[in-house]
């Protein structure tokens, strides 16, 4: 009995030190797979992709070349948009200087999608608003330099968090001495925790009976940033120390300290926060972070300690105080002498001067290459991937585009007795030929982030639409002519409930039988009515489509009044097939997307596709030619010299609610359009309205004649105006015009001396040369 007693106290005995090694070893091992668990997460988290990086939207390099039509003004403010500092001698990239005739600049140099263009001094002269010359600082010819192209905007992150990479290699050594010198002297000597600190800390800690101090490393600093939240509790602290060690276990200083340069936060842009030195450099100082002073550098990194706080641009007096005593912290390190410390703190804080921090100084174009890039690129790629997205945009004719639409709205309102501030705008730029679109507004307010007229705002287009009847019209060319005669008297068409439509001319008269191109050019409503439904509605619309509309449309007789809505983008597609000849092509504001490391993800060529015969092209030219010579538009010419060619339609909506004016030269196409958002009446037209924004755009900017070449078989005819018959030059009511060979009238008039086969005469005869 004793020896089972003392058998099945041994049991017990042996149950409970088996219990006693599991309650021991269980949280060993639990503690063992989490520190694991712990460092594979550190190793694979840091070694990855460390962040999420915005997409950033760059407008075009601005080429610069012997001819160019820019002036040394122009220049200028290029560059000062670039960040480019002003100086007595450009000594240094990043820096020009001007004198009457002439900017020399030191250029930054830029990896382009097909070449590194590298920095260099050049000075450019000029004459008037034009580049003369260019040469290098040895006299030497240079044929082309290209500059940086602008970030006009970037597509961010949920958490709105933005920077610009770095590598330690690019970042000024003293910059990052200086930051060790401040936040932790002891950075290369210590192991990714600081006992003395964690010491002091802890005292503080205590006898304050809270978290009060941190004694964090640099180390500790980055892992509280890139992997944990800002709480701040004895256990986060512990969690932050072991993640430290880890971290400094598996990287070098070198890696910890660029993560660290790229991951601390800096600032705040509006809802955009500013994360990295070297985004925060262009933040402050519209600067790359290569080229920053002493006194720059200093700044940066005084703001470590509290960016909101030490804010330059709110609270400057904390600001200077604290870059100098990181001065002083650098002096007591070696890091720079006392004359360059000294110098530095007589420094003020030398902020760039610019576009407002948080703002998109272009959201309407930013709105369509949005757009546009999201036909391709997921939400989450576009937020994440660091694309690097060039556009067509053109900071020099958005410019322009804003300051006519402001000044001439403005000017509008004054004029007609209209409210301030009533009107609204939306207008679209496109260069001929390649249908890239170059500057787009969408409120008259540049700038301002709300609804976008140009792409969103769907408003009848009134006269606008007439270019389409016409053209549908003239690719009949047996039965229409230019010269064809047209019926402007009133007509009445009735509708399938009974009912009548009859539409009025804008003078409320009537002006009889008048020549097809005299009806174009002046905008008759019931000449074009009539034309519509003796053509039909449906060969109306396939032009429309084919002109490059692609909604659906509905058959109804007001559809050759433009009674249907459009964007202004839509009405650009469609203007922009006629000012390229009959040639159709998507409107692209994208040119290509890179990757971070310049590998091409996705080119956005020139596709074109013809849609009308070259002969039709020139003869529907020719009538836009007749709206702004002698027609609706004819006020064009007030701004324009006689000599530029271009060409475009007016258009007013019933009730003079709209006002648009579609015209185009051999650079640009513009289409403007003007209203109010409640859509009330205007005293205004497509042609005191629109087309004054029009014209002052085009006047100020550079401009070349649209090339209105003959096709092979066509020919010029002088024809009497009255009854559409071949007449002589210099005979009572003669005009020259284009026919496409075998439809010249037959019949001729007494002062009939024969045909001319070119427009030389023509020309002459428009441009007053005679």
């Amino acid at each position: 009995m004793a020896k089972r007693r003392a058998k099945k106290r041994r049991g017990k005995k042996r149950l409970l030190a088996g219990r006693r090694k599991w309650l021991i070893g269980l949280p060993i091992l639990i503690l063992v797979a989490a520190l694991v668990t712990l460092d594979v997460l550190v190793r694979h988290k840091f070694a990855g992709s460390k962040w999420q990086l915005p997409s950033h939207v760059y407008g075009r390099p601005l080429e610069i070349y012997d001819g160019l039509a820019l002036g040394r003004d122009q220049i200028v403010w290029e560059l000062q948009g670039l960040g480019y500092r002003r100086a007595a001698a450009a000594a240094a990239a990043g820096q020009f200087s001007v004198s009457r005739n002439s900017v020399e600049i030191f250029t930054r140099g830029f990896d382009f999608w097909d070449v590194t263009e590298l920095p260099r001094r050049v000075i450019l002269s000029f004459s008037g608003n034009r580049v003369v010359g260019l040469r290098d600082v040895s006299g030497s010819k240079v044929a082309l330099i290209r500059l940086e192209p602008r970030v006009i905007g970037g597509i961010y992150p949920s958490h709105r968090e933005d920077r610009e990479l770095v590598k330690l290699s690019d970042v000024p050594e003293s910059l990052w001495r200086g930051l060790v010198a401040v936040e932790d002297h002891n950075f290369f000597r210590h192991r990714g925790i600081s006992i003395r600190a964690i010491a002091r800390a802890f005292l503080a800690n205590l006898r304050e009976a809270q978290i009060v101090q941190g004694g964090s490393t640099l180390t500790q600093q980055l892992v509280k940033n890139f992997y944990l939240d800002e709480r701040r509790t004895l256990t986060r602290k512990a969690l932050e120390a072991v993640m430290a060690l880890m971290l400094e276990l598996h990287f070098d200083k070198q890696a910890i300290l660029e993560g660290y340069l790229n991951e601390v936060y800096l600032g705040q842009a509006g809802n955009r926060a500013i994360h990295g030195f070297g985004l925060a450099s262009r933040h402050y100082f519209r600067l790359p972070i290569d080229e920053l002073a002493l006194h720059q550098q200093a700044l940066l990194v005084g703001l470590v300690k509290g960016a909101t706080y030490y804010n330059p641009r709110r609270y400057p007096e904390r600001a200077i105080a604290r870059r100098n005593l990181v001065l002083d912290r650098m002096l007591q390190h070696g890091i720079a002498d006392s004359r360059q410390i000294d110098r530095a703190k007589a420094k003020p804080l030398d902020l760039g001067v610019g576009q407002a921090a948080g703002r998109e100084q272009y959201p309407a174009y930013m709105d369509l290459v949005k757009r546009q890039l999201r036909e391709h690129y997921r939400e989450q790629d576009l937020r994440s991937a660091g694309l690097k997205i060039f556009t067509n945009f053109d900071p020099q004719l958005q410019r322009q585009l804003e300051s006519s639409v402001v000044s001439q709205l403005a000017a509008i309102e004054r004029g007609y007795g209209i409210a301030d501030d009533s009107l609204q705008a939306g207008a679209v730029v496109v260069r001929v030929g390649t249908g890239e679109v170059v500057a787009l507004l969408g409120d008259r307010q540049p700038g301002y982030p709300g609804f976008n007229r140009a792409l969103d705002a769907r408003r009848p287009v009134g006269s606008t639409m007439k270019t389409a009847v016409y053209l549908a019209a003239l690719e009949q060319s047996d039965q229409y002519t230019l010269a064809s005669p047209i019926d402007d008297s009133a007509v009445s068409i009735e509708m399938p409930d009974g009912k009548f439509w009859e539409p009025r001319n804008f003078e409320r008269r009537s002006h009889g039988v008048v020549p097809l191109y005299e009806a174009f050019g002046h905008s008759y409503n019931q000449a074009t009515a009539r034309l519509g439904m003796d053509i039909g509605l449906p060969r109306v619309i396939d032009v429309m489509h084919r002109l490059g509309y692609d909604r659906p449309v509905k058959e109804v007789p007001s559809l050759s009044l433009g009674s249907i809505e459009m964007s202004v983008l839509d009405v650009a597609g469609m203007y922009h097939t006629i000012a390229a000849g009959g040639y159709r092509s998507q409107l692209r504001a994208i040119n290509a997307v890179y990757t971070p490391d310049n590998q091409l993800l996705r080119r956005y060529p020139y596709h074109v596709e013809q849609q009308f015969s070259s002969e039709i092209m020139h003869l529907l030219q020719y009538a836009l030619q007749v709206v702004v010579r002698e027609g609706t538009g004819k006020s064009v010419y007030r701004r324009l010299p006689r000599d530029i060619v271009v060409a475009g339609k007016t258009g007013t909506s019933n009730g003079q609610r709209d006002s648009w004016f579609s015209g185009f030269s051999g650079d640009f196409l513009n289409i403007v359009w003007l209203g109010r958002d409640d859509n009330g009446k205007m005293p205004i037209t497509g042609g005191t309205g629109a087309l004054r924004v029009w014209s002052d755009f085009m006047a100020a900017s550079p401009q070349k004649s649209f090339l209105y070449a003959k096709p092979e078989n066509v020919a010029y005819h002088w024809v009497e105006r009255e009854r559409g018959i071949l007449t002589g030059r210099g005979c009572v009511g003669a005009r020259n015009l284009p026919f496409i060979e075998g439809t010249a009238p037959k019949e001729h008039s007494r002062c009939y001396k024969g045909s001319l086969r070119n427009l030389t005469d023509w020309l002459r005869h428009t441009l007053g040369f005679e």
